[in-house]
Order: C-alpha cells, then structure tokens, then sequence
C-alpha cells in the first residue's frame, strides 16, 4: 500500500483537497505510484495527514471522476491504467498556474463575487449523482424540452414563491447555463432594436454582453433609493436592467415606493420591460427579505432572472428566466429553436436537492456563516480612520467603503495589494464619466473569520499610516 509523504501548506491560497489531488495526479503521472497499486484509505490518509476525512475524500473524488484511481466495493481505492490519458507537461501546467501573476501575489483576496467553497454540498450532490445514474432512466440521454425539465420548473416555481413572492407558472420558466446565454435569449425575443438603461454603476459584465448583442445602452443615475426614475424616463430607454434586492456593486435595497414608481413606468408604454435581476437575495442579514419586483407586477412587465451560482456554486451554471405572459408566445416562435443549455441530469440532480429539502438547510447553513463574517468584517472596518460611509451591509457578500481624503481609489489599491490584500475599486463597476467618492469593495464569502480579521487589520495599517503622512 502506498504510504504518502507530503506537507500541506495552510495559506498558500490552494484548498488542502486540492493540494493532496495535485501531489497524487503528479505521481500517478510520473509513474511513482504504479497502476494497480492500493491506495490508503480514506480514513487511513486522513489520519496520516492530520486532516479531516471529507478533505481527502474530495481530493478522492476528483481523482476518481478523471480516470487516475477506481474505487472497487469490499477491497479499497486502486490505481487505474494512465497512459492514454491526456495530461499537460510540467511546464504547460506552470504556465497555466502563471497566467494570473496579480491574484496569485496576494495573501488575502477580498473578491465580493467569492463564494464559500469549504462548505459546498459536496456529500449531497455526490450522493444524488450516483443515485442519478445508478437509476435506470435513459429518458435522461435524449434531448429535452427547450425551456427545461418540468420537474426542476416546478420545484423552483414553489421555492420563488414561497422565498421571494414570485407569481410563476412552471411554464413561463426557462432555464439555461448561465446569464449570458439567458441575456441571449431574451435579446432573440425582445429584438435588438431598443435601448437598454442600467444602474449607474452597474454590473459591468451584463452591460458589455448586451453591447455585443446589439443593444444600444445607457446608464441612469441612482440615488439613496435606486434608479432615478426620473431620468430614466428622459434617457429614450425601453428596457430598464436592475438589481433591486442588492445592487451591484454599490448595495442599495430598493424601497417599495421606488419599486411602484419603476412598474409604473413600465406600465405608460407598449413594449416596455424590466428585467429583475435577483442574482444573491438568498443572504439577507437585516430585517425581513422584500419580495421581488415581479411579485408586485400587475401589467406582465417583469422578465425576472435567478441564478443558483451564488447560492450553491459557480460551476452549477443553472440559471433561469421567469416571461411575463405576454413573451411566451414570442418564446415560443423563437425561443423554442434553442436547446436547454443545461444537461438533463444536472437539472434531474437539483431537482432532487430542493425537493429533499437539502437546498433549505443549505440556504440556512450558508446564511448563518456568512451572517457571522459580514459581523467580523464590520466590527473590524469600522477600526479604519478615514471611513466615510459602510454600504451595502444589509445582504449580499461584500461591502463598500467610502474613504474620505487623502486617499484616490488607485492609491488604496495599490497600497493594500503591496501589503498583500486584494481589494475591488468602485471605478471597475463605472461606465460613464459620473464621479464617485473614493471607494473599494471588500468581499467575504470566500475568506474565514480570521483571514477577515488579518486582511482587515494589515488594510487598517496601511492606509491609516497613509493618512499620517498626509497629516
């Protein structure tokens, strides 16, 4: 049996599964560990390693899904025959590690679109998996319905309703691999020939996507409450883009008055939409969720859109539109010539995790976690001389700081990224020329409490000395 000899190294921004599969794929690769050969157990390398047995169960798991290792019943884990299986050379595997010099040179990386990783349903998933394939369901191989499984329909039909107030029937609901084939397919509805406001500033990336499908696009300014309705009307827009259960990047939960104010200008024109996007309402820390846009539209104007990528994990790529009745037939004269985006047996998988109730208890799971270090995160800023303002702190997974002089956003940057903590300007997210105060976002889904308080603390130093030397 092959005995391991190997130091795990705690921060150096590589997972502890991940660095055990990439030591054992590298032997394995070499030929130090022979096919054939009996690998320890989990339980056994577990204890060899001074790790928790799920940690090198996944590192198992992503050895045996790409044909290094099999797993045979009663007898253990066996290495499998590697020498038609494609791998990268050394050095083509360095350059790739490389391609990011930037992310890699920081310690701590406060990305606000982090997710929590370490605590991702693992065990579940695999478990529905194997049940997936174990069952004898061919059906499962044959092309689907455009929209979707009218099973997974369903069940988010009733969780939409019960968690966000959405009125959906499973047939206005489509489903496809991420939001920009989503945005794709609307345009395929909608026609390209409107323009298209977002918030200012904006998600850039759903901006640049809608630029590049033809769309001509226009920003509109925000206040304490959302978009300037106002000056929306004025912009010569007909499709209005927001985020109102957190905005990004800036945080604002749109009040309902604003929300009234927004359905009725949908309502003064033919053809008009908005499109609702309800990318992270799932983390809400202050006070009791507001129901989405949709849940309050009377006129059939909301095209809502949810994602299951923040909730569960990026690599999901499970997303879904909810049409107003008056697209389903667009939807069906169109839409219907474009193939479901998602594999049948990933939609038959989370299909089971929400009826099981497995995506309740880790919505409840992920919420206390993430309540717990949005806490740290703020007791710990609120230490940093030169805050003007905190926003966004009621729900989502990143903050906005609001710094006063002497600091630029570029001076704040770079000051922090040489003291090792990446943090994200607010210029990023900024189309236009509207000028904004001083401002960085500092993620925490993908940090621990303590990496929160350590990054927090090396930014309080740095910018604070900066401060004295302006003084």
């Amino acid at each position: 049996m092959y005995e391991m000899i190997l130091e795990l190294k705690e921060g150096s921004g590589q997972h502890l599964y991940e660095q055990i599969y990439r030591y054992m794929k590298s032997e394995i690769q070499r030929g130090n560990i022979r096919w054939g050969e009996k690998l320890p157990s989990t339980r056994l390398l577990a204890g060899q390693l001074d790790v928790s047995r799920s940690t090198v169960q996944m590192a198992y798991d992503q050895l045996l899904s790409e044909g290094y290792m099999e797993s045979v019943p009663c007898r253990g884990y066996f290495v499998c025959h590697t020498e038609e299986l494609y791998h990268l050379d050394a050095e083509a595997a360095e350059e790739e590690v490389n391609e990011e010099p930037e992310k890699s040179c920081c310690r701590y990386d406060l990305a606000p679109s982090g997710t929590d990783l370490e605590h991702a349903p693992y065990a579940v998933w695999r478990k529905l998996s194997r049940e997936v394939f174990c069952q004898d369901q061919r059906e499962l191989f044959r092309l689907g319905d455009p929209k979707g499984e009218y099973g997974l329909r369903s069940v988010i039909c009733s969780y939409l309703h019960q968690a966000r107030g959405v009125n959906v029937q499973p047939s206005q609901v489509v489903i496809g691999a991420g939001s920009d084939y989503l945005q794709m397919l609307l345009s395929r509805m909608l026609g390209t020939d409107r323009r298209i406001a977002m918030e200012s500033p904006t998600y850039r990336h759903a901006y640049e996507i809608f630029q590049r499908l033809g769309y001509d696009c226009c920003t509109v300014s925000m206040d304490r409450y959302g978009m300037d309705v106002e000056e929306l009307g004025a912009s010569g827009a007909d499709i209005a883009y927001v985020m109102p259960s957190h905005q990004y990047p800036l945080g604002t939960v749109m009040p309902v008055r604003r929300r009234q104010e927004l359905l009725q200008w949908a309502a003064e024109r033919e053809g008009r939409y908005i499109i609702e996007d309800d990318y992270d309402s799932d983390f809400r820390y202050v006070g009791r969720p507001i129901p989405s846009l949709q849940g309050s539209d009377r006129h059939q104007k909301v095209i809502y859109i949810g994602t299951f990528s923040r909730s569960i994990a990026p690599s999901i790529r499970i997303g879904y539109l909810v049409l107003p009745a008056p697209l389903l037939d667009r939807y069906e004269q169109v839409g219907r010539k474009f193939s479901c985006t998602v594999s049948r047996t990933d939609q038959r998988i989370l299909q089971l995790f929400m009826e099981r109730g497995y995506f309740e208890r880790h919505l409840n799971k992920m919420r206390a976690l993430y309540k717990s270090r949005h806490d740290v995160l703020l007791g710990e800023v609120r230490k940093i001389k030169g805050v003007n303002r905190i926003l966004g702190e009621r729900s989502g997974v990143h903050i906005l700081l609001e710094m006063a002089e002497p600091w630029t956003e570029q001076e704040l940057v770079r000051l922090a990224a040489e003291a090792g903590v990446r943090v994200y300007p607010l210029s990023e997210y900024c189309i236009d020329d509207r000028v904004y105060e001083p401002a960085v976002l500092l993620g925490y889904a993908a940090v621990t409490e303590d990496e929160i308080r350590q990054s927090v603390r090396i930014l309080s130093k740095v910018w604070n000395r900066k401060k004295e030397d302006a003084v």
